[in-house]
């Protein structure tokens, strides 16, 4: 029989749904509650799933803080939490780890610093930062299995196939991917999707801007990854990858499963106290070295940024 697992949720930042499909996830989801909340894509593609598909053995969501109680309220009843605080410290010695489930990353480090330096673990939602400091603060929780820190896209469904068969794909030479929105928030999952396919090593990093943004990586093999975010346009999570005798194109559109993903190996870091964090520090990096990119309007070798 395993330990129960007792998890706080922490939301909302300005767009993001994520604390309903977190929650939901992990706990299962009230139909009636669900439908006064303002996710309506969120409980669409909650209504197709069976109930099989919810939950983890002796794992829920116990206790939820942010700042707006009346939405912490909707949240709540919608997703079968029986706790709301009225401070998120109220959290620590009542649960064992906590998610934060808010893609401010300007934010992450005053949210996340009492629960780490408490001793609990932490997920944080992408990006995890974009500041080489908060970085280097974030490292050694990184590093202990205290923190984790991702996009769900890293465990895309439609990536399953390539991922299954990449050595018989051939050498890639070319990756593209297409996001909409702006870079800062949604290159992560880019970002994930592709260097979950395969552990690029990555030589320089070079930032453009016109009508849209796009991030160009050259890799020590002499492979290139191109990233195009959109800004305004229909939404999109596209990735194609070439070699020389294959191409492989997916979109993105399973949330679900990846979310679902993404939380279980949450759960089994907290279990086993294991985790992968050297792609999430090498990511972040990535980000790191575009925003230098942009500021110097200059190509950046990524051995420059030093953590």
């Amino acid at each position: 029989m395993v330990k129960p697992i007792n998890l706080g949720i922490i939301g909302f930042s300005k767009g993001n749904g994520h604390p309903y499909s977190f929650a939901s996830i992990i706990n299962g989801f009230n139909k009636k509650e669900f439908k006064k909340s303002s996710w309506e894509v969120i409980y669409n593609y909650l209504i197709e799933k069976d109930e099989s598909e919810f939950g983890f053995e002796d794992v829920k969501i116990t206790h939820v803080w942010s700042p707006d109680k009346k939405e912490s309220k909707i949240l709540a009843k919608s997703t079968y939490i029986p706790n709301i605080v009225d401070n998120k410290e109220d959290m620590i010695n009542k649960v064992d780890g906590v998610i934060i489930a808010r893609d401010d990353y300007e934010n992450h480090l005053e949210l996340s610093r009492i629960f780490l330096e408490n001793g609990l673990f932490v997920f944080i939602d992408k990006p995890l930062c974009l500041d080489l400091n908060e970085l280097k603060y974030f490292k050694k929780f990184l590093l202990s299995a205290k923190l984790m820190s991702m996009s769900g896209v890293r465990y895309a469904r439609e990536l399953d196939k390539l991922r299954a068969n990449l050595s018989s794909f051939g050498k890639i030479k070319l990756v593209k991917g297409t996001v909409t929105r702006n870079f800062d928030k949604y290159g992560i999952h880019m970002l994930d999707g592709i260097f979950g396919v395969k552990d690029f090593k990555v030589k320089t990093v070079k930032y453009e801007k016109g009508k849209i943004e796009t991030l160009t990586l050259k890799t020590l093999d002499g492979s290139l990854i191109r990233i195009d975010a959109l800004g305004k346009s229909p939404t999109s999570l596209q990735f194609e990858f070439w070699s020389e005798k294959s191409k492989y194109h997916a979109e993105v559109k399973d949330n679900f499963t990846m979310f679902r993903r993404m939380l279980y190996r949450f759960v089994k870091m907290v279990r086993t106290k294991e985790s992968n964090p050297c792609i999430t520090i090498k990511l972040v990096k990535i980000l790191v070295a575009s925003d230098l990119a942009k500021e110097r309007n200059e190509e950046i070798y990524l051995d420059e940024i030093k953590i």
